[in-house]
């Protein structure tokens, strides 16, 4: 707890008596029935408390403390800036019926330091460096934000002291650390910077181009026609607040798109409108996955679909204005919510049956990107697929030969990174066909500086242009035999050979394809698993109704007995196999893992096709990756067909062939 909450506070939390008779900025944080809290600093959306703002001014205090000890600052200056500290929150606070009073006074609540301002000169009568100290409060931030123009500082140019630059840094350092000492770390310089034209008496601008950097930094570039949109469009006229909070799952032509029809509103009315207020739609596109926030991806695909067709009727751009500022939204409709909800529900309910319905309703509704379009669990399962190989995906690294080296269906990018690493002077270009591993991909690029390239691209429909020194295909094939739609459907090994055709041809002279996958299982050898639950058992019986894969297996002999007695089943060593390692995923991936067949060639079959291209094979071999029954373990025991344990087939193999 911080000293300065002890302060005010007794051990117990209770205010101590008579505390509050001098303080009315603490009676206006302690007794109220506001919780106004930013959702982009939260780390979970349940973890709210009523008490994020009070708290977020003990620390800002506490700070002030430690500068105080560490700067040696005057009197004077420590005064200032802990009397700024205590009321520049005050808007956030209060009483229903003080709010209604400030609001019929103007006070802008929601451009909180304005407000805060304005009640502080209400109760002290004081308009002179506190109020004005207030009235700017985060505005520094704001600017290196890109959210306000640095002529928002000029207030501070009107105050004349000798130690105005100790006074702003110290107290910018307060608001920014308490929020957290990283992003102060990371802004100080520039924070330093701009303080130092304020004491000046300078205010220079960005450049539009850099302040809509600032503005969104996931981004690596923009096009000259976003920038002027921005510059003639928006910068001159709004103040932007929680933009990035609310924006930055977006990318530039859906952000365009929700700008343009806010000004579509703002410009059929009178009002004017100085602020664009973006907070009601940062709050309710997050909600709390696993006990930590995450972006609502059920509302995310819902707007996508809105800000690609206007006439979609299940939701609306909601843009309300008063009192200076436009406050933005989106409106669901009835039946949208119900959807939403009903998701949600399922999601954590973990429910298989759930799972998959939240797929088909997405699709009936088409709010789904495309088939590789996982919702809920997208993040998760990049993570996991980074996870789950970092140790044989050291191991192909070695294989890679050439001037360039493709990495195709990225994944997570952990391959990407790691073959940055190692070959620093290769030209790296990850390749997928789903819209949210690219999208995400190139988040992680920006955000980590990586110089990796990545690009949309199926090796299924056409070669890569320019040609590469190494195509590597780390458990992506298996993907594309089973989601690739032939004449005959999924699972046809038509759809494996064109995409390694094509890679072949993509080749230098001497360039290699490098495959990590599933390996199928020579033979048809019976197998039996013992589960230790029967939900284990359940779940085997839902995966033989929806498991599409093994056609070459005849219906009859995937699974020749079901023992519910003793939760055993018996069958065919490669639907046993497939099962296994879809198992392994667990519940949550279920709806999407029930869809691929691992093991699609066995060994065999992959050398004799390499050899019939004319490929020289340089490395060939299956094994089973220990983290599947390191898993599998704690929930069944796989029997051979006489009832004893076994050893579990090889899962994985590794092939490297080389272009003649």
């Amino acid at each position: 707890m911080s000293s300065n909450f002890d302060t005010f506070f007794e051990k117990n939390g209770d205010l101590k008596e008579g505390v509050l008779s001098d303080k009315l900025w603490l009676k206006y944080l302690t007794q109220t029935d506001n919780v106004y809290v930013n959702a982009e600093r939260l780390e979970s959306m349940g973890s709210l408390s009523g008490k994020e703002t009070l708290m977020y001014v003990m620390r800002t205090l506490d700070i002030l403390d430690e500068i105080k000890e560490r700067e040696s600052l005057s009197t004077d200056t420590f005064d200032a800036v802990r009397l700024t500290l205590m009321w520049s929150e005050v808007a956030k606070g209060g009483l229903e019926a003080e709010r209604k009073e400030w609001i019929k006074k103007g006070y802008p609540l929601d451009i909180h330091n304005i407000a805060s301002a304005e009640i502080y000169k209400d109760a002290t009568g004081d308009s002179g460096l506190v109020y004005t100290l207030i009235k700017t409060h985060g505005v520094v931030g704001q600017s290196l934000r890109g959210e306000i123009s640095f002529s928002g500082n000029k207030d501070l140019l009107g105050i004349k002291r000798d130690d105005l630059k100790v006074l702003l840094m110290a107290l910018n350092e307060c608001i920014i650390r308490a929020v957290s000492d990283n992003i102060w770390n990371r802004v100080k310089k520039s924070t330093e910077s701009l303080i130092d034209g304020i004491v000046r008496g300078e205010l220079k601008e960005y450049s539009p181009a850099h302040r809509l950097q600032k503005l969104l930094p996931g981004e690596i570039e923009f096009f000259d026609n976003d920038v002027k949109f921005f510059e003639k469009k928006i910068f001159p006229r709004f103040e932007l607040w929680y933009f990035e909070a609310a924006l930055s799952d977006f990318n530039m032509g859906q952000i365009r798109t929700i700008l343009a029809n806010i000004l579509e509103v703002i410009d059929a009315q009178n009002d004017p409108v100085n602020h664009l207020n973006f907070k009601a739609l940062a709050d309710n596109l997050y909600y709390d996955y696993e006990g930590k926030k995450h972006i609502n991806i059920y509302k995310k695909r819902i707007i996508e679909k809105y800000l690609l067709d206007a006439s979609v009727q299940n939701v609306n751009i909601n843009v309300k204005v008063r009192n200076g500022s436009a406050y933005v939204d989106f409106k669901f409709s009835r039946v949208c919510e119900k959807l939403i909800d009903f998701c949600v529900e399922a999601e954590r309910s973990g429910l298989l049956t759930f799972e998959k319905s939240i797929i088909v309703l997405y699709d009936m509704f088409g709010f789904r990107r495309d088939a590789f379009d996982r919702l809920n669990n997208e993040d998760k399962y990049l993570r996991t697929m980074n996870d789950v190989s970092k140790s044989t995906k050291d191991s192909i690294i070695d294989y890679v030969a050439g001037d360039s080296v493709v990495d195709v269906g990225s994944g997570g990018g952990i391959l990407l990174d790691k073959l940055e690493a190692r070959f620093p002077d290769k030209k790296v270009i990850g390749t997928d066909i789903s819209t949210n591993v690219i999208e995400a991909l190139g988040q992680k690029k920006n955000r980590e500086g990586h110089s990796w390239e990545v690009k949309v691209h199926n090796f299924v429909d056409k070669t890569l242009e320019p040609k590469a020194g190494s195509v590597i295909f780390s458990s992506i094939l298996h993907e594309i035999y089973s989601y690739t739609e032939n004449e005959n459907g999924r699972f046809e090994i038509d759809s494996v050979k064109k995409a390694l055709r094509n890679a072949y041809d993509s080749l230098d002279k001497g360039g290699r394809i490098i495959i990590r996958d599933g390996v199928k299982t020579e033979g048809s050898a019976v197998r039996k698993i013992r589960f230790k639950t029967a939900a284990g058992l359940d779940f085997f019986k839902n995966y033989m109704t929806d498991f599409k894969g093994l056609k070459d297996i005849p219906e009859d002999k995937k699974v020749t007995d079901i023992d519910e007695k003793n939760l055993t089943v018996t069958g065919d060593i490669n639907f046993i196999r497939e099962f296994l390692f879809t198992y392994t995923w667990g519940s949550e991936s279920y709806a999407h893992e029930v869809q691929e067949q691992f093991g699609y060639f066995t060994l065999e079959e992959y050398k004799n096709f390499f050899k019939e291209m004319g490929a020289e094979l340089v490395f060939a071999e299956q094994f089973l990756e220990p983290g599947y029954p390191d898993n599998l373990g704690k929930y069944l025991e796989l029997l051979d067909e006489k009832g004893e344990i076994t050893e579990y087939p090889e899962s994985n193999c590794i092939i490297v062939a080389q272009k003649q």
